[in-house]
């Protein structure tokens, strides 16, 4: 008698299976590691500076010397590209993964204990909500100044919010779930329900809005540099580039199109990625395939 069977896969091998068979999803990855790779690299072994001023090679096209053309001050904009690279992507990441845990924690705990616990954050979140948080972010940065850790201090003021309504919700139904009743029954401790059996249930969402948020962040650090709250001189990321690249756009256009080029193809992965992501970690499609 034939029988038909599949590998025994555990929950990570069957979403990293399902993501290699998604030729848009891993094609995505698989640029996000090749700029995250460049961002590190690239300027270490670069025989220029990011910041090296050369009078001799101003606004310079594409060329064997300089692979991507240099700047109005003659900085070798390659270096600068991948340098940018290294704050704008390090400060998304670093941001996003940081509002997934506060809010993954404080929705948690909403969503787990509930009364009036939750009465009281739910109301917190609905006025935070109700302010724009762009101009929260401004107002950050206005008073704690330009910098990388101001930058990502004013993007989690207000960043976690989305995450912990999402993370309530699905702890709501949960919690009413036969395997936390069983739990409790057990003698388990609310923690460690929380911990152990609510948030690994949720956590392939939480990676799935994780993935989602990081473009959102990038987008707001470079809007920032661009408007002149973000990272000060000599240091620069995408938004600073950008900013740089504007006042030159009718004579040496290349100089925006560059920065522009990566923080759209960047975005664009992250989104397809995260696509990916959210059909990859549905265990509704378990064994479906």
């Amino acid at each position: 008698m034939e029988q038909i069977t599949r590998p025994n896969l555990s929950y990570w091998q069957d979403a990293w299976r399902r993501i290699k068979k998604n030729k848009v999803a891993f094609c995505s990855l698989l640029l996000i590691l090749l700029y995250a790779l460049l961002a590190i690299f690239a300027p270490m072994f670069s025989q220029y500076g990011f910041a090296e001023v050369d009078s001799s090679h101003m606004n310079e096209f594409f060329s064997a010397q300089h692979w991507l053309g240099t700047d109005s001050l003659g900085r070798d904009l390659w270096v600068r590209t991948w340098r940018g690279a290294r704050v704008s992507l390090s400060i998304g990441f670093i941001a996003a993964v940081l509002n997934a845990c506060i809010g993954a924690v404080i929705g948690g705990v909403s969503g787990y204990y509930g009364g009036k616990l939750d009465m009281v954050i739910m109301r917190i979140i609905d006025v935070l909500y109700g302010i724009p948080s762009l101009i929260v972010t401004i107002l950050v940065m206005v008073v704690l100044g330009s910098g990388i850790p101001s930058l990502i201090v004013a993007l989690i003021i207000v960043g976690w919010i989305g995450t912990a309504r999402f993370v309530r919700g699905e702890v709501l139904r949960l919690k009413e779930q036969d395997f936390v009743s069983a739990a409790k029954v057990l003698g388990v401790s609310n923690l460690k329900i929380i911990i152990k059996h609510i948030i690994p249930n949720i956590m392939g969402l939480i990676i799935t809005n994780l993935t989602m948020a990081v473009p959102n962040a990038i987008f707001r650090e470079a809007f920032l540099s661009y408007i002149g709250l973000g990272i000060a001189p000599p240091e620069c990321s995408w938004g600073i580039l950008a900013k740089e690249g504007v006042k030159m756009l009718r004579i040496e256009a290349y100089q925006l199109f560059v920065p522009a080029f990566f923080i759209c193809t960047t975005m664009l992965a992250l989104n397809l990625l995260g696509d990916g992501l959210r059909d990859a970690l549905d265990p509704k499609l378990r064994g479906t395939e």
